[in-house]
Formats: structure tokens, sequence, C-alpha cells
């Protein structure tokens, strides 16, 4: 953000925003013309605000052609339930088809897209 609306947003002249940055108070990115930017992230460290731990949820979905490749399903799933878990995101829903990828109709993959909305 630019500096005047930080000193809006604090509530402190841009005087005192110019000090607070030379005793190193508030961090500034500066821009290629030299300019100042503040991050978001300072005016809620400066008015002591804890910005909002929002939960992600995820649902995987997992597809392969044949039951041939049921192993394969297994590992896709297996690979992107910790992908999930390593990013802290929380699984509510694993969805597989067993199912051409040029069809169009398979249940899991239309249960996705009837479920995405709404839970987001």
């Amino acid at each position: 953000m630019k500096p005047r609306e930080f000193c809006e947003i604090v509530g402190i002249s841009y005087s005192t925003l110019k000090q607070w940055v030379r005793e190193g108070r508030v961090k500034v990115l500066r821009t290629s013309t030299g300019r100042w930017r503040i991050p978001y992230s300072e005016v809620e460290r400066v008015l002591g605000l804890k910005p909002e731990e929002k939960e992600v949820r995820a649902i995987i979905y997992a597809r392969v052609s044949s039951s041939d490749q049921k192993g394969d399903l297994e590992r896709q799933i297996q690979y992107l339930t910790q992908y999930c878990s390593a990013k802290g995101y929380r699984v509510v829903d694993v969805l597989s088809d067993v199912a051409s990828g040029l069809k169009t109709n398979r249940r899991g993959l239309l249960k996705l897209f009837k479920e995405a909305p709404r839970r987001g």
C-alpha cells in the first residue's frame, strides 16, 4: 500500500512514518522508481492485529483409465493426501473414477463439480 494509506489506517502523520522507517519500526519495500510500498502485514503488526487463519479445505480427485491401473489410483490418492497434509489443508472428501479421460459424465468428477461451490 502507499505510505499515505498506511498513515490513514494507523492514524499517524507522514513525518512520523518517515521517522519509524528510519528507526526500523516499519518495514517498507522500494519500487524500481524508489517509491515506498508498505505490506498490509505491517499494518497488522503495528496495530497488534492478528491475521485471520482460514482453514483451507480440499477435495481430492483421482482418475485412471482402466481397472488394471487400480494401484496407480491408490498412489495418486496417497500422493494427493500427503500433499494436502504438507500444505496444511484439511481433506474433506476423496473422489475417484476408473474411466476414460474423454468421458465427461464420470461419477466422481460430477460430484466434485457439485460439491466444490457449496464447500468453497
